[in-house]
């Protein structure tokens, strides 16, 4: 698993920005706005030159795709094992780091995705209640190391993100049929990661107005990851 050095890949040490890639994650709950705002990072990059691959987790790829079916399908008369749902979503990884994250690095795109491995630390490990050492130790195995660059961390109050989902009238899957009490433990777990690692989270307040959201994020980009 580890035959790549990530950070050979990853940030091509020497090598001009354009040319070594970088890494970009959107994270956050429900509601929050990732794929309107993923829009505009894209959007934002591209306007810069920059070679982008619009991506997300789990998924990327058709197999991983057809993993992120099942963790997401609320039906069926067989639950879904805590620990199956941590190693599916490992599995997912995995394929989508080889087939697609990895690749786009090396050749110097740019790499932007809907949620990584901060999201699992947040549902599998404070929403399901998984020992986060464990997660780490697949982490360290799938990953080799390997990490985004910048994560840009969606935040707002969960009543609110809930309001939001619930307005768009779509039937719920496995994770937005879960409680408050769910979705608070996993806010808290982003929050906490994020003030464990300043460096690379970036929080942004997702409740004010969308052009101000916006703003914000790409003041973001242009502080730390600007071309």
């Amino acid at each position: 698993m580890c035959n790549n050095d990530p950070d050979r890949i990853a940030r091509g040490a020497g090598e001009s920005l354009k040319r070594q890639g970088r890494f970009i994650t959107l994270e956050g709950s429900e509601g929050v706005g990732k794929s309107t705002n993923l829009a505009r990072v894209v959007a934002w990059l591209e306007a810069r030159g920059l070679e982008v691959v619009q991506t997300r987790e789990p998924g990327g790829t058709p197999r991983a795709e057809a993993i992120r079916r099942l963790l997401l399908d609320p039906g069926g008369e067989e639950p879904l094992d805590t620990d199956a749902e941590l190693l599916l979503v490992f599995a997912a990884r995995a394929q989508h780091l080889a087939r697609v994250i990895r690749p786009a690095l090396a050749r110097g795109a740019w790499v932007v995705c809907d949620r990584f491995t901060d999201a699992t630390f947040a549902y599998q490990g404070a929403g399901r209640g998984i020992d986060p050492a464990r997660i780490a130790e697949l982490e360290r195995f799938v990953q080799c190391g390997l990490a985004p660059d910048l994560t840009l961390l969606l935040d707002m109050p969960v009543e609110a993100a809930r309001e939001r989902l619930a307005e768009r009238g779509a039937a719920p899957d496995r994770f937005e049929r879960e409680g408050g009490e769910f979705f608070t433990a996993v806010r808290r777990a982003y929050l906490a990661r994020a003030a464990a690692d300043p460096e690379r989270i970036a929080v942004v307040d997702a409740s004010r107005p969308l052009a101000a959201v916006g703003t914000q994020i790409e003041t973001i980009l242009s502080r730390r990851v600007s071309p």
